[in-house]
């Protein structure tokens, strides 16, 4: 038996079956776009391919793959994953490549696209097969009977038995010696149904080895679902090869597997070459298209014509694109408002683009619309199809299609004269548009009446209303009204086809309302030139003032001065004749740049009255009325002229200006007789001389003044006789003097040296000697002896008190001790020294107030008060000079322990309170009482 026919015959019949029935599938209902199957697998003969490469442009196969876009196939374009192999636009497949060969099955992708925007995807498969020989046992069925039987099984609902996958011959059991190997054969893929409802497991086919009836045979299979993640998706029967599927699949998780079949001897031999299992899973419609948004937001204009785009929409369907199952249609379920029309938008059913229908989109009616669209997957089909919903809003956005109109054809206003910055009328504005929008935002523009500027129109952001504002003073005298001519628009242009609307140009009349204006200076301000030194009462100039106010009564105008510096000046106050106080100095403070500036003020009769300012700026020619300086005031020289060969330069100033300052002169005045005699001028420029000693005079360091004479150039010139004081001192190599020089030209000699630097050593003494002496007195201060009696001074001495043991709360110590004694005969005849009485007394305890069981740190004075009371009260009481015993605190005490107490007082405490205590405190109070000192 040749097990290679039959495997022939097993393939062509899975694959007849599958190819016819979606060629039947195709031929019935509506026209579907795409690819007739998502997966083609073509068997090649290799007589076809005879062993050799495959020419260029060859069809390989009769086969071809079914494709309809249902618009005819028109500009389709076909695209293979494959450099070798493609598909040409009538389905058949060609070698692209040259030299092509086909040793073993090869699967590419195809697309197809074309003027549609959608993209179709299919895979081809491409498997050589021998040349089919003629049946040789009963066993073994035609191509003919194949399809025969295959036929029979569609028309009773594919209810037959699952196709049996034989292993290909091969020679691993062969003993013959080498030879060829068949190739496997290429099984056609397993479709299985996703979502299928059982009973699983599901039996998909049965693999058989024709070595079966000779060796018992175990059947397995492998690859991702078998024995790899997920695992145990599909199992075989070891023993009889049927292969189950054992739950339901899903195709949106996984949408193929490739198993590998493997059958071997009870040994684990392998006796047949693993064949490879290609399982699809047909898609079913599990899914609802589902849009990325609920809500989508979308825009048109106002106005727009049919046809215009407006947004889109889109929904994913999960399931199979290029089946019915995955493919979205949409439509629009209602629109709200209705108006104008209930359908005033479209969407493309397929690419989910929303457009105008219809005309009449106006803002102003209706600003927006809700769509709901609905995406059913099936191809729209809304019998069998899953449906999803959601909302499209489309706002109506504005254009400018109402032109802004004045709600009156005239407006009114008035404004003082010389005012500015003011809003005189305002123009109210109506506009149909959208609020806040360039197409509503007005601009007003003049458009006659106002030549010079006076007036400009400004909008405010808010009201959109037209404030008419002055920018520039308007006069009474010159304009009692304004006509003024105004129009307005919008920020942005008019839509193509409106027109202006007249009620957009509108009249404006503004009053001009006349006040009192105040006088003015014609000339402001008004410069004269006059010589400084004019004596006081000369009159300088006139300084009027005019009023504006032309029209009315003729007003009065008084002047007045409103600042006058230096007070040089007068103004008449009828006629403004301005005339001097004063003589006028250039240089005084108050004149800068040569100009003194004052200041004056006009004021007329009017109601209210108004008044106006002139600056009067005098202008002042210098005379030679300031004699010159000299300077420096102050110098020094060496002793002898040869060192300092340059003398002393000095100069003059003026405060005067040319001509009437430099050049200088400079000479020695004519007494004493000794200043010609020692000193000596020499001129350098016109405004410097030097002057110095003679040629070997010698003058003793010190302090001389030399006079000199300085005039200056005026007409007639002006001179001044100036001290200088120049010290003359030994000098160094240097020709600078030196420190001893310098203190001896100061005026200080050796004796006035001396007698500073004894005065210094005198009081560094002093301050010693006053060290010294502290020093001494703190000493002293720390080994003086203490004022007190030396029996009194407890600071050497050690006191011993009697110790109380640990307290009350010692339960160990014996109390018995501390109590007083019966009688005080047995105390008497105690050795001098013995201060503890060690014998319980049998006499009546005193009775003592009773206290608070933990006294309060404070309450320190009122308990030993209150014990000092009742020990003077006690008749028992020995006398003031016997032994008392303090230590015992009767039977049942209820004082605290002594460890409790402590003390809260901080810093010095006042003790005056012991002078009330008795004469037993009296020597306490005499230490710590603050009492008079002895």
């Amino acid at each position: 038996m040749r097990t290679d026919f039959a495997l022939v015959l097993t393939a062509a019949l899975l694959l007849d079956a599958s190819w016819g029935s979606n060629g039947e599938h195709a031929s019935t209902g509506p026209c579907r776009p795409g690819f007739s199957q998502s997966f083609y697998s073509v068997l090649i003969s290799r007589d076809v391919l005879q062993s050799q490469g495959i020419l260029k442009d060859t069809t390989v196969s009769s086969q071809k793959v079914k494709f309809d876009d249902c618009m005819g196939n028109e500009a389709i374009v076909f695209e293979s994953s494959d450099p070798n192999f493609s598909v040409r636009t009538d389905g058949s497949i060609f070698a692209q490549g040259e030299g092509a060969i086909l040793d073993e099955p090869v699967q590419f992708k195809l697309t197809a696209s074309g003027l549609h925007t959608q993209v179709w995807k299919t895979v081809v498969q491409l498997a050589p097969i021998d040349p089919p020989s003629f049946p040789q046992n009963e066993n073994e069925v035609t191509n003919e009977e194949g399809k025969v039987a295959e036929r029979k099984e569609r028309k009773e609902g594919l209810q037959g038995p699952p196709p049996v996958i034989m292993f290909s011959k091969s020679s691993l059991n062969s003993s013959k010696g080498l030879r060829r190997q068949k190739r496997d054969w290429v099984i056609p893929p397993i479709n299985v149904a996703e979502n299928s409802r059982g009973p699983f497991p599901q039996m998909l086919v049965s693999i058989r080895s024709d070595q079966d009836q000779d060796i018992s045979i175990r059947y397995s299979i492998t690859g991702v679902g078998a024995d790899q993640p997920p695992n145990e998706v599909f199992n075989i029967d070891p023993v009889l090869g049927k292969m189950f599927v054992t739950k339901p699949l899903d195709r949106e998780h996984r949408s193929s597997y490739h198993l590998r079949a493997h059958a071997v001897d009870m040994n684990g031999n392998q006796v047949e070459n693993p064949i490879d299992l290609y399982i699809f899973v047909i898609d079913m419609n599990d899914n609802r298209p589902e849009f990325k948004n609920q809500v989508y937001n979308g825009s048109v204009d106002e106005g727009s014509k049919p046809g215009t785009y407006v947004m889109h929409l889109s929904a994913f369907d999960a399931d199979d694109n290029t089946t019915a199952n995955g493919m979205v249609r949409y439509r629009i379920l209602s629109q709200t408002p209705h108006s104008p029309i209930p359908n005033m938008f479209t969407i493309n059913s397929e690419t989910g683009d929303i457009a105008t229908v219809a005309p009449g989109l106006d803002r102003e009616k209706v600003s927006q619309y809700t769509i709901i669209v609905q995406a059913t997957d099936m191809e729209g089909n809304l019998n069998f199809g899953l449906s999803n919903t959601a909302t499209a809003i489309i706002t109506v956005t504005d254009i400018n299609d109402n032109p802004p109109m004045l709600t009156s054809r005239t407006f009114s206003g008035e404004v003082p004269e010389n005012r500015v910055d003011v809003v005189v009328a305002n123009l109210t504005v109506i506009d149909a548009d959208q609020p806040h929008s360039p197409n509503w935002n007005a601009i007003y523009r003049i458009i006659s009446g106002d030549p010079s500027g006076h007036f400009t129109i400004r909008t405010d952001p808010v009201t959109n209303d037209g404030m008419v504002t002055v920018v520039k003073p308007v006069d009474f005298e010159m304009n009692r009204a304004f006509m003024l001519t105004v129009v307005v628009s919008n920020q942005a242009h008019l839509a193509s086809g409106i027109q202006s609307s007249l009620q957009s140009t509108a009249g404006v009349t503004i009053s001009v309302q006349d006040v009192n204006e105040p006088p003015y200076f014609p000339t402001n301000p008004k410069h004269i030139r006059f010589e400084e030194g004019v004596p006081a009462g000369t009159t300088l100039t006139t300084f009027s003032a005019s009023d504006p106010d032309r029209l009315q009564m003729q007003q009065t105008i008084r002047y007045s001065k409103l600042n006058d510096p230096a007070d040089w000046l007068s103004i008449n106050r009828t006629n403004g004749q301005i005339v001097t106080t004063a003589i006028l100095d250039r240089e005084s403070v108050y004149v800068k740049n040569n100009i003194y500036e004052a200041t004056f003020l006009a004021t007329d009769n009017g109601s209210p009255a108004a008044s106006g300012t002139g600056t009067l700026q005098i202008y002042l020619i210098d005379i030679n009325d300031n004699p010159p300086a000299l300077i420096p005031r102050e110098s020094q020289i060496c002793e002898q002229m040869n060192k300092n060969a340059n003398g002393v330069n000095i100069t003059a100033a003026d405060t005067d200006t040319d001509p009437n300052a430099g050049p200088f002169v400079f000479e020695l005045a004519k007494f004493p007789m000794s200043v010609r005699r020692n000193w000596t001028i020499s001129r350098i420029s016109g405004n410097y001389a030097r002057l110095g000693l003679y040629y070997q005079i010698y003058l003793e360091p010190g302090v001389y003044e030399v006079p000199i004479i300085v005039s200056d150039s005026g007409n007639p010139p002006l001179s001044n006789t100036s001290i200088i004081k120049v010290k003359v001192c030994p000098c160094d190599h240097n020709g600078d003097c030196t420190a001893v020089g310098a203190v001896a030209a100061a005026g200080l000699g050796t004796g006035a040296i001396i007698s500073i630097l004894i005065c210094i050593i005198i009081l560094l003494s002093m301050v010693l000697l006053f060290v010294v002496w502290i020093k001494r007195r703190e000493k002293e201060r720390q080994t003086k002896q203490l004022l007190i009696d030396p029996e009194d001074d407890v600071r050497d001495n050690i006191l011993k008190y009697d110790e109380e043991g640990g307290g009350e709360e010692d339960q160990d110590y014996d109390l018995s001790q501390l109590q007083q004694p019966d009688s005080l005969e047995h105390i008497i005849s105690k050795p001098p020294g013995v201060r503890r009485v060690d014998e319980r007394p049998i006499i009546p305890e005193s009775q003592y107030p009773i206290r608070p069981v933990v006294p309060h740190p404070g309450d320190i004075g009122d308990f030993i008060h209150e014990g000092l009371r009742a020990a003077d009260n006690d008749p028992t009481a020995p006398p003031y000079d016997s032994l008392l015993v303090f230590d015992y605190e009767g039977s049942g005490s209820t004082a605290g322990s002594v460890s409790s107490l402590n003390s809260s007082s901080t810093g010095d405490q006042d003790y005056d309170y012991l002078n009330d205590w008795g004469p037993r405190f009296k020597k306490l109070a005499d230490m710590y009482g603050g009492g008079d000192d002895d």
